[in-house]
């Protein structure tokens, strides 16, 4: 038993290796497009790297293309002091549906989840794996309770059940759930459907709880 489940880590990780190596390749000029909008469209860096939880609550730096104006971070305070809703949407899920300080070329990249694309970095650092849980910050920890443990025992995914289950339109107590049962019913052949099924939510955005 032990042996069949180290042979399945071995395998997931040679497939994360491969299938985000041949991404990069085949997307490359999908990234360079994405560079050029954001770099004419909002002057700042290209890339913004965030502090996230990996597996054994190891922190490491998620890569995403910058989607709000430089300084973002400074500025969330100010956004959320000037709107009691924005506040309440903060603490229901740490995102804000209607976030000033994202950019039009940001508003897009975030609708089709193509922000996230740089993570395929973090996939070939060892960071992250295809699929897994959403990967979290160190102040959503608390919400997890006695569960971050077995969440954060494995990496967390570019993808997985929260992202093609509605993302943000869930609850939270929802998305725990889901990152417990990826962590529960883990395998091959459920990585397989989650992976076809962002294929459809990365095409079709609409209503896909992005944002």
């Amino acid at each position: 038993m032990v042996g069949q489940l180290i042979r399945s880590h071995r395998l997931k990780r040679l497939i994360d290796l491969v299938v985000a190596s041949l991404i990069l390749v085949v997307a490359a000029p999908l990234f360079l497009l994405i560079a050029l909008a954001i770099w004419f469209s909002s002057p700042g860096e290209l890339f913004y790297v965030q502090r996230r939880l990996g597996r054994g609550h190891k922190p490491f730096g998620c890569i995403k293309f910058r989607t709000m104006v430089q300084g973002a971070d400074r500025q969330l305070g100010s956004t959320l002091k000037a709107s009691a809703q924005l506040r309440e949407d903060f603490h229901h899920s740490f995102k804000l549906k209607n976030d000033p300080r994202i950019t039009a070329v940001g508003l897009a990249l975030r609708r089709t989840s193509l922000d996230e694309l740089p993570q395929l970095i973090n996939i070939l650092r060892g960071d992250m794996s295809l699929v897994g849980p959403r990967p979290i910050v160190q102040a959503e920890v608390n919400r997890y309770g006695e569960a971050i443990d077995r969440v954060l025992s494995i990496r967390p995914g570019l993808t997985g059940l929260w992202q093609v289950s509605g993302r943000n339109n869930l609850t939270y107590e929802q998305r725990v759930a889901l990152d417990l049962h990826y962590v529960s019913r883990r395998s091959l052949v459920l990585d397989l459907a989650i992976l076809l099924r962002t294929v459809g939510v990365v095409l079709l955005p609409k209503d896909n709880g992005a944002y």
